[in-house]
């Protein structure tokens, strides 16, 4: 049973810095493609950041160079560093596993980002 659950959000000014980790459980990353998600009020969800079976990383351009995501495998955990916030990062952000024969992804709650001054 795959379960995820996403921490570390929060109000942060602009410019600042978050750090967000999707602890999981039921997960063989080198099976899975994991993502971040986000959804902002009145938006579609957008793909933030992934891992696909633990070695291709892919980025949405309007991240690119400014957040990054990592996998822990130790602790079961992905995260994702996000550095040079923006008001315009404001949203919910979603983990995601879809293992690599299955269409849909299993989604963690969400953790929500707030950046303003």
């Amino acid at each position: 049973q795959v379960h995820l659950v996403e921490s570390g959000g929060g109000l942060v000014q602009p410019g600042g810095s978050l750090r967000l980790s999707c602890a999981t459980s039921g997960v063989d990353f080198s099976r899975y493609v994991m993502s971040w998600y986000r959804q902002a009020p009145g938006k579609q969800r957008e793909m933030v950041a992934a891992i696909s079976l633990g070695t291709s990383i892919n980025y949405a351009n309007t991240v690119k160079g400014r957040f990054t995501i990592s996998t822990d495998n130790a602790k079961n955990t992905i995260d994702l560093q996000m550095n040079s916030l923006k008001p315009e990062d404001t949203a919910i952000y979603f983990c995601a596993a879809r293992h690599e024969r299955l269409p849909q992804p299993h989604w963690g709650p969400g953790t929500q980002v707030t950046v303003s001054s």
